[in-house]
């Protein structure tokens, strides 16, 4: 067999959040993987080390995991009053596709960082210290993020004491604002309700029919009530991914959902469709330990989520998601809201596996339209490694 050498490719390995993916500048890659197709898509399962059979993606920079399985490209923007212009592609596991459908909410604290320092933002905009506000273009969803970078002696301050649960260590933080957060024109509600009877086979509960809020809102996103299926709301990992029943049921659920909120038109295109859209089950606040043995107490939270990402129940909260429970908790009668306590609210705190996140919403009624302002959450981020990373000659 004849030798062919590995190409290198310069590249970026941040955590973002609690998420950590691959980061390139879009004149970086090979000019074939410059424009969107299949040699990109190659590239980029190539670099995370997918399709992998194991599911270990051992011979890539993946972890195995939704979380860690994403890669970001970035670019001046060609938008009015942007900085950079922001792609997301989640890299599945197993299966030889990227799926470039929706945004990554946490890896969205690591762009502004990242495209400051890879000398996308104006450098006249960088303060010596103080904050900067990097305008994010995301490509994928069409929307405006807002990251606020703070800056000592002229460079990144990644370092800080603040705490982010289902992160380690403290960092600095870094609030992202998601303006008109909504998936389309305005369509917060695809049905048209605030609570829908979604109907459902028998084998994911009982009657066929489920009490369920589906939003775009970040991202589309289909929530119910943890009781209706038989959960609490203070489950962990493992108890719904160790649970290969359980899983094929959210799976379902979210075929359905996805069908019904227009995103697909019949159920096999799930499949295919795996980032998008997201399932979370909510209950009322009750304590818990959460993954780190952290003691989440009631009175310290307004409701419990759970959330699925790429088929597993997520170890924390994707930021996608957040927004879209900050969004249904601020408008009054959604399973959210209504597990909250109901009520007008502006911010909730959430349980989640790994501890509890503050999120905030404005909401308004805009010609019987729902409107979504814009969803604030602090995230952190920073550089893990920074070079090149290298792919077989072959790959494209």
């Amino acid at each position: 067999m004849a030798h062919i050498p590995q190409i290198r490719i310069p590249a970026t390995y941040m955590r973002g959040g609690t998420s950590k993916g691959v980061f390139f500048t879009l004149t970086d890659l090979p000019e074939a993987a410059q424009v969107p197709g299949k040699a990109r898509d190659r590239l980029l399962m190539r670099v995370i080390g997918s399709p992998d059979p194991y599911q270990k993606q051992i011979d890539g920079m993946g972890g195995a995991t939704s979380s860690t399985s994403k890669t970001v490209i970035l670019s001046k923007s060609e938008q009015p009053d942007h900085d950079v212009d922001y792609l997301f592609g989640q890299v599945s596991i197993d299966k030889a596709f990227v799926d470039w459908s929706g945004n990554c909410g946490n890896l969205s604290a690591a762009v502004g960082p990242f495209a400051i320092t890879s000398g996308l933002v104006d450098p006249t905009r960088i303060p010596e210290n103080g904050v900067v506000d990097v305008w994010i273009w995301q490509a994928n969803i069409q929307k405006t993020i807002i990251c606020q970078v703070p800056i000592t002696d002229g460079m990144v301050q990644e370092t800080g004491d603040f705490e982010l649960d289902g992160v380690t260590f403290p960092a600095a933080e870094v609030p992202v604002a998601f303006k008109d957060p909504a998936d389309g024109e305005g369509a917060i509600f695809p049905t048209g309700n605030l609570v829908d009877d979604l109907e459902v086979p028998t084998d994911v509960v009982a009657g066929g029919t489920i009490k369920a809020t589906m939003i775009n809102a970040g991202i589309p996103t289909i929530f119910v009530n943890a009781a209706d299926l038989g959960y609490t709301g203070t489950e962990l990992q493992e108890a719904i991914n160790g649970d290969p029943l359980a899983l094929a049921r959210f799976e379902t659920l979210r075929a359905h959902g996805a069908l019904k909120m227009g995103l697909i038109q019949s159920l096999e295109e799930a499949a295919s469709r795996q980032h998008t859209p997201k399932v979370a089950f909510v209950a009322p606040p009750s304590g818990y330990s959460a993954s780190s043995g952290k003691e989440v107490k009631a009175k310290d939270i307004d409701l419990l989520v759970r959330a699925l990402s790429m088929g597993k129940l997520h170890h924390a909260m994707m930021g996608t998601a957040a927004v879209a429970i900050a969004s249904a908790a601020s408008i009054e009668g959604t399973v959210v809201n209504l597990a909250a306590g109901g009520g007008k609210r502006n911010a909730v705190t959430f349980g989640h596996p790994s501890g509890s996140l503050r999120v905030g919403a404005e909401a308004s009624l805009v010609e019987g339209r729902w409107v979504i302002d814009q969803a604030v959450m602090s995230r952190s981020a920073r550089v893990l490694m920074e070079g090149f990373v290298r792919i077989p000659g072959d790959t494209l």
